[in-house]
């Protein structure tokens, strides 16, 4: 399990508190789509194992699939009204002239009954997670004895009863990491971690993944002890019960009017989503409305060639260590430099490090001429051609990482291995093949 907690440790600290998008949701067909292509590629992938000292291998996989994930939710976004991007033009981008205090997305469907005017929001404070911290110890001391402890954890919907063991060797620092990987695994909303202090000492930091407070909640969740003196006096020793903030809404001004939410990510109007990053300078509100149509086709090309830029930067990350991000970097870079030619009439140019530039003005220029149907085709097909490696890259990551291959299978005589695509696919992973 100890591979396990690795990689999920590393997903959380990376990319557990990355904005989810609406395209991260998928219908049970998209999902049963997913599982049968890896059934299918796991058919025909060849037996190996990993080096084991490799922590590299771990994350290169995650930031893989997270690069790909990316690809994959805006050529969605770039799809909804079909399968040409032309249709940007049709498609409204909402824009907002206080980038750092509130983002926004339109998410309508352009219906006639929608209420799309512009509105202002004045962001008085986020909403807010709680958080418990720990009392710092010395990281190598043994305040707890060995022995068998346990307490309670209750949330707003639940209560959970938590037992852990320290041992002989235990010091306070490895009986903390013990706790936050117990409460991460528990998968009940909270996030749980170690964070060093001074003069080398830790302490075990709770916060909850929720934030706001439902009217009549006081707390997201509350830790007390449970059982004998012992587990009474470790919870003391360890001090996870003391919140160290509590759990708020946010509070903003929509249009002048006091409003408020549990979160810092809702919908208005069911037309447009607001991510609430800051808090608006006194009585200088924040304007929401629409970006003009051949800005909207920048903007969203933009987009596209950033999840393109995105993944290879991240293969360069890797280069020098053992990984085959060169793999990786070929297949990708392959899609830009066959589109390059045709690039460079649109105002898009592919560098020498293959990394996609834009020129916005030449492009808005091409999009409003007689020349903006060959753009949107060219546009189209670097689309299509970059979602095929992004499923590719999604689908079998394993693919581009280091490992020793042990035995190839026989062509078309296979049964499906569900372990070899490992946790990075969403499956276990069995080091011992």
């Amino acid at each position: 399990m100890a591979a396990i907690d690795s990689v999920y440790q590393y997903y959380l600290t990376t990319y557990g508190n990355t904005h989810m998008s609406r395209y991260d949701s998928h219908k049970k067909s998209d999902l049963r789509n997913t599982y049968n292509n890896i059934l299918k590629s796991n058919k025909e992938s060849p037996l190996y194992k990993l080096k084991d000292d490799d922590g590299d291998v771990k994350k290169f996989a995650i930031d893989i699939k997270e690069s790909a994930r990316q690809i994959k939710n805006v050529i969605a976004s770039l799809s909804e009204e079909g399968e040409d991007i032309a249709n940007l033009f049709k498609k409204r981008v909402a824009v907002t002239d206080q980038e750092d205090v509130v983002s926004v997305e339109y998410i309508g469907n352009g219906g006639e009954n929608e209420n799309t005017q512009s509105f202002q929001m004045e962001v008085k404070s986020l909403a807010k997670p709680q958080v418990n911290m720990g009392t710092f110890l010395r990281s190598d001391g043994k305040n707890l004895a060995p022995g068998s402890y346990n307490f309670d954890l209750s949330t707003s919907s639940n209560s959970y009863e938590f037992q852990f063991t320290v041992g002989n060797d235990d010091d306070n620092k490895s009986v903390q990491q013990k706790l936050a990987r117990l409460i991460n695994n528990a998968n009940i909303g909270l996030h749980a971690d170690v964070v060093d202090g001074e003069k080398d000492t830790t302490a075990l930091r709770i916060e909850s993944r929720r934030t706001g407070l439902n009217e009549g909640e006081e707390r997201l969740f509350h830790i007390s002890p449970q059982g004998s003196p012992s587990s009474i006096k470790a919870l003391e020793e360890l001090g996870i019960q003391n919140v160290e903030s509590e759990a708020a809404n946010s509070v903003f001004l929509l249009n002048g009017k006091e409003r408020s939410s549990y979160a810092n990510t809702f919908t208005i109007n069911n037309a447009f989503e607001v991510n609430l990053k800051g808090t608006s300078p006194p009585g200088q509100p924040a304007t929401i409305g629409f970006k003009a149509s051949a800005d909207a086709v920048a903007d969203n090309i933009q987009k596209l060639t950033d999840s393109y830029n995105g993944i290879l930067k991240m293969a360069k990350n890797y280069q020098g260590t053992e990984q085959q991000s060169s793999k990786l970097i070929a297949d990708i870079a392959n899609v830009g430099r066959k589109f390059s030619p045709d690039f460079e009439n649109i105002g898009l140019t592919v560098g020498e490090d293959n990394l996609i530039s834009i020129d916005r003005d030449k492009l808005k220029e091409i999009v409003n001429s007689d020349q903006a149907d060959q753009a949107f085709q060219t546009l189209n097909r670097f689309k299509e051609a970059l979602g095929v490696r992004a499923d590719k890259a999604s689908i079998d990551p394993m693919n581009y990482v280091d490992k020793v291959v042990v035995a190839y299978k026989n062509p078309g005589k296979n049964l499906g291995t569900p372990y070899i695509s490992s946790m990075y696919s969403g499956m276990m992973l069995d080091k011992g093949l």
